[in-house]
């Protein structure tokens, strides 16, 4: 395990724990809760609406923006963050129809998270009726590019399994021929090396509530390409994406360069706390990250193989073409998570009957993977996952 991590002391975990879910939600980084706090406190209560401009609340979006961009990749100004990551999504596939007029295929694969593919097919009922979405078997996305498809939209890190797609590969074949190029980052940002720059991604949208420890209901991200973005007519042509939110023009005019993509008001508070969290990442080399986080997936691998045989990998066998989460198909995978709930050790589960477990080396270590599997072979050898308490679902697994 690398020297570098983990890094327990930035986090304030509860004791005891161990926390293989922050795929699904990361833990809470120290200090935000205080800034937070002061922002209602001193910003909000202080300042009242003066806040908007002695606190920089106006600006928040495009400097956390920045701040964001080196975690995936991206150059400085080229990242807002604002909104969620469905109006993101259908921000960007929009922006990717308009730019290939004629074309009328959006393609992704049958692996894309369902809110995606949800948003999407939203999104283009409601244009001309010509366009459609085509999903395919992920292995098969490359044999489905040709010049009927506009906006290729795929979500890089496989929100079940952890297969990873190749983004550098894939963007090259879209626009070769020559469809635009859509990135869903959700499982990405904060777990794997990212160079959307150097791969010449078009559009890249992610949440920050995974591994980039934005807290319950973080602000979503987008970003454009330099090169591209002032010919994006955004769809969603909210007041404050207007070249001049308080001239209150009656008729929408695209700010300039990335600001075209904001929506909304942002969420003050939010985007504070993301503010802070992001400063982990200050010191943190993501290649460094994903090297501690295969180790330990390794593990988790190996030693589930060897004491937990009822359980089957789904998961990539290749920890270069997986994130940085490892899944386990088993009979009463919901049971068996609220056994090892029960147990102090927090995953999740997917259907149709997957164990997801988030690898983070900023708060785990081989300790914590031995401690998860010791919970997992005490779950079998005394039937636990059968117990009557673990029949009903949770709402949210």
């Amino acid at each position: 395990m690398s020297a570098l991590f983990p890094r327990r002391d930035r986090f304030e975990l509860p004791d005891g724990v161990v926390y293989l879910d922050g795929n699904s939600l990361g833990p809470l980084p120290l200090g935000v809760a205080e800034r937070a706090m002061a922002t209602i406190r001193d910003e909000w209560g202080g300042e009242l609406i003066r806040a908007w401009n002695s606190a920089g609340w106006m600006d928040a979006p495009r400097r956390v923006g920045d701040k964001l961009a080196p975690i995936i990749g991206a150059p400085a100004g080229s990242v807002v963050v604002g909104d969620t990551l469905s109006i993101k999504v259908v921000q960007a596939v929009a922006a990717g129809c308009r730019l290939r007029p004629g074309r009328t295929t959006v393609l992704s694969d049958t692996g894309n998270f369902p809110s995606d593919l949800y948003v999407t097919r939203s999104l283009l009922d409601q244009l001309d009726g010509e366009h459609r979405l085509l999903t395919v078997d992920p292995e098969q996305v490359a044999d489905h590019l040709d010049d009927e498809v506009a906006v290729l939209l795929l979500t890089e890190v496989d929100y079940r399994t952890g297969r990873r797609h190749d983004m550098a590969a894939l963007t090259e074949a879209a626009h070769a021929v020559g469809a635009i190029v859509v990135w869903d980052l959700a499982h990405s940002a904060g777990a794997v090396p990212l160079d959307v720059a150097g791969c010449g991604v078009d559009l890249a949208v992610g949440c920050t509530y995974k591994y980039l420890n934005g807290g319950p209901g973080a602000p979503a991200f987008i970003h454009v390409r330099p090169d591209l973005v002032d010919e994006v007519e955004p769809l969603l042509a909210g007041w404050l994406g207007h070249a001049a939110p308080f001239a209150m023009e009656s008729t929408y005019r695209p700010g300039a360069g990335i600001e075209r993509l904001r929506v909304g008001t942002p969420p003050v508070v939010q985007m504070a706390m993301l503010d802070h969290a992001l400063d982990l990442w200050v010191d943190t080399d993501v290649a460094a990250l994903h090297a501690a986080s295969i180790e330990l997936s390794e593990q988790l691998i190996a030693e589930v193989g060897r004491r937990c045989p009822q359980l089957t990998l789904v998961s990539p066998k290749d920890p270069d073409g997986r994130g940085s989460h490892v899944s386990f198909a088993a009979p009463m995978a919901e049971q068996i998570m609220q056994a090892l709930i029960d147990r102090d050790v927090i995953g999740d589960v997917r259907p149709p009957s997957l164990l997801r477990f988030g690898i983070t080396p900023l708060y785990l270590d081989a300790g914590d993977i031995t401690a998860a599997v010791d919970a997992l072979a005490d779950i079998f050898e005394t039937d636990a996952q059968h117990d009557p308490k673990y029949a009903a679902a949770r709402a949210v697994t």
